[in-house]
């Protein structure tokens, strides 16, 4: 992999009105994107290794991508423009004629997800990992609270047991930035 990217995991999921907030990141840094709550779902089971009974979109990407040889290499979330985050797939199939590289433009929720169900590295353009704010401080209170049993809201504010919780991914990983640390919006919210 290039210079211009560095390979980020999934740190944290934290559900939200809109969806879930997925929190990406390394040693250095952290940001988060919101994806929608079905694509939210999927990637908490994936981190859960859990499968459902039948295909969910992503196993079944997964399965038609198997079943014509293709694999993923990687994905990168490569562009945050108009406070909406971009993303590409980069894909791989040998035959005989050779082998063919392909990469496709896809929302970053569907990446990590695919991402996730085939165990590929997830990376951020160094452009869009210099324009994030640094949310590593409040991923780490919010895990705090957690782990006290306290739960809180997207912005920060305590909500009342059981309403909503901050899990900790630790495996590899939205398409809009979610309200940073002080509940202040940076952009739309959605998937």
């Amino acid at each position: 992999m290039a210079t211009d990217a560095i390979q980020v995991q999934i740190l944290g999921l934290m559900p939200a009105a809109s969806g879930m907030a997925v929190f990406l990141g390394n040693e250095t840094k952290t940001f988060s994107i919101h994806v929608d709550h079905g694509v939210g779902t999927s990637i908490a089971l994936l981190l859960k290794g859990e499968k459902r009974e039948r295909p969910l979109t992503h196993d079944l990407i997964h399965l038609i991508l198997k079943g014509f040889g293709i694999t993923v290499d990687k994905v990168i979330i490569n562009d945050l423009r108009n406070d909406t985050y971009f993303a590409r797939l980069t894909l791989r199939q040998i035959g005989p004629g050779g082998t063919s590289i392909t990469e496709i433009d896809a929302r970053p929720s569907d990446c990590v997800a695919v991402a996730l169900e085939t165990a590929k590295p997830i990376y951020v353009s160094k452009e869009v990992w210099d324009k994030v704010s640094d949310m590593t401080s409040f991923l780490q209170e919010l895990k705090k609270k957690f782990a006290a049993g306290e739960s809180v809201e997207e912005d920060g504010e305590e909500k009342d047991e059981g309403e909503g919780e901050v899990g900790n991914g630790g495996k590899k990983g939205g398409d809009k930035p979610p309200r940073e640390g002080g509940g202040k919006k940076k952009g739309n919210s959605g998937a």
